[in-house]
């Protein structure tokens, strides 16, 4: 809690003007609560973040979404590039997924991830091995993502309340041994000429029919 005595004097605007992200100091009386950073207070919030996080520390935001974060979970196998794994990463926390396992690959370039990496739980295991152990750990249902023959449509699929969603790289998709591992294999209906589908888009598809079949509304 922050008391008068320790805030600067006088009156300061809210907002900050349009060119600027995010939101200016906040106004007085500032608001009591551990949750606030009297820093962002004083000086203005320019994150990307929902309303209800505006001047709260980065601590209190991941505590709170581990409160809400949904049953299901994704993995990344098989990547020989990593542009994709920040889109990737960004979706999961705009879905509030349990948490993202990328399998091998300790560096990845986390621009596209746009921060959202410090609020989304992010698991690094070595081997697909491990990544069976942990679906089974957690009790998700390892399920592939790949249009290889004999996938079984999503259209049509029946989603199980904890998944954990398995991508490949755009063009080799999953590897054989992950493939094998997965309970079952699904695919995106596609209707124009590209064989494949961008593995951040996809990713993105399948954690949104998740949230179709398993959320309820976003918090106010």
């Amino acid at each position: 809690m922050n008391s008068d005595a320790d805030q600067p004097t006088g009156a300061l605007p809210p907002l900050v003007p349009d060119e600027i992200p995010g939101v200016g100091p906040h106004p007085f009386p500032w608001p009591a609560g551990d949750e606030y950073d009297p820093v962002l207070l004083a000086e203005g919030d320019r994150r990307n973040v929902v309303d209800r996080y505006r001047y709260w520390t980065l601590d209190a935001i991941v505590a709170d979404l581990d409160t809400r974060r949904h049953d299901f979970a994704v993995a990344i196998e098989n990547w020989q590039y990593d542009l994709n794994i920040g889109s990737i990463v960004r979706t999961a926390n705009a879905f509030l997924a349990a948490e993202v396992i990328i399998v091998g690959r300790r560096r990845w370039n986390r621009r596209g991830a746009m921060v959202t990496e410090k609020y989304q739980r992010v698991v690094q295991l070595e081997t697909l091995d491990e990544l069976v152990e942990h679906a089974q750990r957690t009790g998700r249902e390892l399920i592939g993502i790949d249009n290889t023959p004999g996938s079984e449509p999503l259209e049509t699929a029946e989603l199980p309340r904890r998944a954990l969603f398995v991508f490949g790289q755009e063009g080799p998709g999953l590897s054989p041994a992950a493939r094998a591992a997965a309970s079952r294999t699904l695919s995106i209906a596609q209707y124009g000429s590209t064989r494949s589908i961008n593995a951040a888009v996809a990713a993105g598809i399948v954690m949104h029919s998740w949230i179709r079949t398993h959320a309820g509304p976003p918090p106010a």
